[in-house]
């Protein structure tokens, strides 16, 4: 399996940020979303905005340079929103 990252909170690829990379065949959905309290249904992958590793080794938004950004990485409520959305198909 891929070295995976937390991004305040949350599962992903380390290589690509992805939270579902085929390129190396991880799936962190349903673990991110039994750390959040959903049912783990299927839904669209979350999308890590721009994100780089600071001098200290933790990812961080490019937009704030923040690690705990409540912007950026407000991983509950885009969760959220993508049940919303695949309930809708």
């Amino acid at each position: 399996m891929a070295a995976s990252v937390e991004i305040n909170d949350t599962c992903f690829c380390q290589e690509h940020f992805a939270e579902v990379c085929e390129e190396c065949n991880v799936d962190f959905r349903e673990e991110n979303d039994a750390f959040y309290g959903f049912d783990s249904r299927d839904r669209d992958a979350l999308t890590c905005p721009p994100a780089s590793v600071n001098n200290a080794g933790v990812v961080v938004c490019n937009e704030h340079d923040s690690a705990t950004c409540s912007q950026c990485f407000n991983w509950k409520k885009q969760i959220s929103r993508k049940f919303k959305e695949a309930a809708k198909r």
